[in-house]
């Protein structure tokens, strides 16, 4: 159940008028009053304006008996409440009892208390009520509405519980702000699936995706068709932006622009400039992500591999950083995800897309993040953005695979650190963000593992049997559960890469194996093949690999061999970040 306070209103006739007419889109169906201060209160006639002023006028009652000069110049307080799709449609008598429930924890009519304000609750729709109040108590003072909000929040959890409704998760105040219901019907109306508050609020997020200065954000924004306003102070000092679509129009056909921090609490231009002002003063230092804000062109697998390997180290910070360190490390993933869904291949856009905009509000939480930390994954996805589009198809689309799997875990290990510090609303959009990223991966891995599945298939039956002895050398305990996956294949012709690397296979894997448990994998195998290809440094694209067992000069006991890594980034892959369950 969900109960929005409106902002406060000095028109109380106007906002009748509304709930009792046909709505901006015909959608109000049988307008009628359920529950009011008085039973004896009138019931206007719908979309009969001749009526409305007989109940306008008794709620505006106990504000007219003040003096004028002693009437607040806002005093219409308004709340809807609306029931979750999958409930029960709720009968009028159920309502009234939710609306006065409301009007009593909010402070409008406390239980008991005869000098309460005037109220009246109206429902047009199956799924929710509307309740006007007048702030003026019968005896002429104002009442005590503070934290309204929260108030209609709780009591609504424990309105769930009763009435054996979903329950919702508790919020803290850090969420963006939903659409109002007149932007929602304005979608609706247009056929649009997302409201311009929305569609902008994913724009920018997008531009800001590992954004390194305040002209590139707003080339940036310019660039992905937005209009943009800026403001400035006397000095010429920018303060501040707004954002429109260019067919989002008033009445007038003038376009309607949010700010940033409407759109969101991290959008504001002040939390923007923030992330590359920390760039500048962090702590790190090394190669692979201290570059300049050029960022030379890079390819969109080698992006890919180089955001593996930060978001690989970011799982060890979420397993054992601090709390400031994972609340940065969190939102830099948000910038990764928003990067990544801008730019991937068709078949797993949308799930990406959809991932990105679940896991935004696993990025803010009341816990202050600290800032520096969190370069590598600003790095990588900044990396993303020039690195450009990916084709979805060969080494980027297989690189593609091993980053969604990779994300997987990483968002997996968000949703359990946000469980954790009981942030509900944060650890439930982790664990859906997951789910859209579960369902990319099964777009984008099939093509490339199928590969891996029929050279494993082709390999010779003694090589077969190496390997398999070798899968039971490193990972006894869950050796034969492997073997029965249809991944087994896959995974043995990464294995015969890997010795034709010059690793000992066996090693390797009881490595990746120890990087974290593996018993809630849906499958192991095909976990443990993008371990071992990042760890090996090996093409995520094994359209072509060994048709045979030869190796090139490693013995079957052959430890690990000790080489320089061909890359900066190959070497950071081989840091000991454990990944959470999959």
């Amino acid at each position: 159940m969900i109960p929005r306070v409106h902002d406060m209103g000095h028109d109380t006739r106007g906002l009748v008028a509304y709930l009792y007419g046909p709505g901006k889109a015909e959608e109000h169906i049988n307008p009628h009053l359920v529950a009011a201060w008085d039973s004896q209160a009138p019931d206007p006639v719908p979309n009969s304006k001749a009526t409305y002023g007989d109940l306008q006028r008794l709620l505006d009652q106990p504000v007219m008996a003040l003096p004028e000069s002693a009437r607040p110049d806002e005093y219409v307080w308004h709340l809807s409440v609306r029931a979750a799709p999958e409930d029960p449609i709720l009968t009028d008598e159920q309502w009234a009892d939710i609306a006065r429930r409301m009007v009593a924890a909010t402070g409008i009519a406390p239980e008991g208390d005869d000098a309460a304000c005037r109220w009246a609750a109206v429902r047009h729709a199956d799924d929710h009520i509307h309740i006007v109040a007048t702030v003026v108590r019968e005896d002429g003072r104002q009442a005590r509405i503070r934290q309204d909000g929260a108030r209609s929040q709780t009591e609504a959890r424990k309105v769930e519980i009763d009435y054996g409704l979903r329950r919702l998760n508790v919020g803290d105040g850090t969420a963006a702000k939903h659409p109002t219901s007149a932007e929602r019907h304005k979608a609706d109306r247009q056929g649009k699936e997302r409201t311009p508050r929305e569609e902008l609020r994913e724009t920018v997020r997008r531009a800001a995706a590992g954004v390194a200065s305040e002209e590139e954000f707003f080339d940036r924004l310019a660039a992905a068709g937005l209009l943009i306003r800026q403001r400035t102070a006397p000095s010429g000092d920018l303060l501040g932006y707004k954002v429109a679509l260019p067919d989002d129009r008033n009445e007038d056909q003038e376009p309607i622009y949010y700010s940033g921090s409407t759109l969101a609490p991290d959008l504001s231009l002040p939390r923007i400039r923030k992330r590359w002002a920390d760039d500048l003063t962090g702590h790190h230092s090394d190669a692979a992500t201290d570059r300049s804000s050029s960022s030379p062109r890079i390819s969109p697998s080698a992006a890919r591999r180089q955001a593996t390997t930060a978001v690989w180290q970011a799982v060890l910070i979420l397993d054992q950083g601090d709390d400031a360190q994972i609340a940065a490390h969190l939102a830099a993933a948000g910038e990764v995800l928003d990067a990544l869904a801008k730019t991937s291949a068709a078949h797993t856009r949308r799930e990406l897309r959809d991932a990105a905009w679940a896991f935004e509000r696993a990025t803010r939480s009341h816990i202050q993040a600290e800032r520096g930390h969190d370069r590598a994954l600003r790095q990588a996805a900044r990396d993303l953005v020039y690195g450009g589009p990916a084709l979805g198809r060969g080494e980027d689309g297989a690189t593609t695979a091993m980053l969604i799997d990779m994300a997987f875990f990483l968002v997996s290990a968000a949703a359990h650190w946000h469980a954790k510090k009981e942030h509900a609303q944060q650890a439930a959009a982790a664990r859906q963000a997951a789910d859209h990223l579960r369902a990319a991966y099964q777009a984008a891995a099939p093509l490339h593992l199928g590969v891996m599945h029929q050279r494993g298939r082709r390999l010779s039956h003694p090589l077969q049997r190496k390997q398999a002895a070798n899968l039971r050398r490193a990972v006894p305990e869950l050796a034969e559960q492997i073997l029965a996956e249809p991944g087994w294949h896959a995974l043995a012709a990464t294995l015969a890469d890997v010795a034709n690397a010059g690793h000992d296979p066996a090693a390797l894997l009881a490595e990746a194996a120890e990087r974290r448990e593996l018993e809630t994998a849906e499958s192991i195998s095909d976990v443990m093949v993008w371990r071992l290809r990042r760890l090996a440094d090996l093409p995520a694209d094994a359209s072509t690999g060994p048709e045979s067992g030869t190796t090139k000069g490693v013995s079957t006991g052959q430890t690990r061999k000790k080489a320089t890594p061909p890359s900066q980034n190959a070497s950071a892959t081989r840091t000991g970040a454990r990944e959470p369950r999959r």
